[in-house]
């Protein structure tokens, strides 16, 4: 997708305070709105109205334009791009990162960045003689495979973006100890009662829905609660059949290689993936590693083979 630079949009500058950026989106919406546009053509008037409303309905909101600006100013618009991983990781938002906006009209940029995030819970301060309930926050949190496997204790540190006096939108950090349960999965939810945005009166506190992601690990690949990870093996261990030991999330396994075992075969450890109710599986991908053939003798060994084995590995092309 393509970079929009919201900034440009408005024609305002990264430092501009909230107060700036109402002023020229009014400004812009009255330019291109349908119902008053004169001198523009009428299709790029309806794009140009689009592209503001998108820009505003991020920078208007502390939270959108803390995340937004957290992407960083080298990016040119227009420009090929794809947000960074966890580019948004402990980000605090107030209802799941909506306002009243319907995301539907806007493009593939704001879409990826802000619009799957989930809208607000149905909780939203409900007035009641001047006592209300505080809104419940969200934030996006990740945790190592080990901690999925395993659950534990940590802290993190979770930003909150709020408005200075001048209109700024500064960061207000704040660090929660979070217990992790055991076996818990990609997009799961956990729930702390009471951590979210302050009630009014004698309301009661919202809460905080933290939704986790599994850091992204060389050595496994996690769909759902199934992990898996690709294990290098020799040559002959492939061809006679072996047992070795691997390490996996869980502790080590003594597993046996199939003789006349392919590259790209899976390998099925059931109950080895993340744990749980129904606990997934663990999927070891043979990867058959050919040894350097730098000395001489490994060279006679290759050649000898060459010679000996009459194997020919494209015999069946065009079969």
């Amino acid at each position: 997708m393509e970079y929009k630079d919201y900034y440009k949009v408005l024609g305002i500058e990264r430092t501009a305070t909230q107060d700036e950026i109402k002023r020229a989106y009014r400004k812009l919406v009255r330019k291109y709105h349908p119902d008053v546009n004169t001198g523009v053509d009428a299709a790029e008037a309806e794009n140009k109205f689009k592209d503001v409303g998108e820009a505003y309905e991020v920078l208007q909101d502390p939270e959108k334009r803390a995340a937004y600006d957290q992407l960083g100013a080298n990016w040119k618009e227009g420009q090929a791009f794809r947000p960074p991983p966890d580019w948004d990781e402990g980000f605090e938002f107030s209802g799941g990162g909506y306002t009243e906006a319907d995301p539907s009209g806007f493009g593939s940029f704001f879409d990826e960045l802000f619009a799957r995030r989930g809208k607000a819970s149905p909780n939203m301060r409900s007035e009641a003689r001047f006592h209300a309930q505080g809104q419940d926050n969200h934030a996006r949190i990740v945790i190592d495979l080990k901690e999925a496997y395993e659950g534990g204790t940590r802290d993190f540190t979770l930003r909150a973006p709020e408005l200075d006096a001048s209109g700024h939108v500064v960061l207000r950090e704040r660090t929660i100890r979070v217990t992790i349960p055991k076996g818990v999965i990609e997009g799961q939810h956990i729930r702390l009662r009471g951590k979210g945005a302050p009630g009014y009166g004698e309301g009661k506190a919202g809460d905080l829905y933290l939704e986790v992601t599994i850091k992204e690990n060389r050595a496994y690949r996690v769909e759902g609660r199934d992990v898996y990870m690709d294990l290098p093996i020799a040559p002959w261990e492939a061809a006679l059949g072996a047992k070795i030991s691997v390490p996996t999330p869980s502790g080590k396994v003594e597993l046996s290689i199939p003789k006349h075992a392919q590259a790209g075969k899976k390998l099925r450890l059931k109950g080895r993936g993340i744990p749980g109710k129904h606990a997934g599986d663990l999927y070891v991908v043979l990867k058959i590693v050919i040894p350097p053939s730098e000395s001489a003798k490994a060279r006679e060994l290759y050649e000898e083979m060459a010679r000996e084995m009459h194997f020919d590995p494209r015999a069946r092309l065009g079969a």
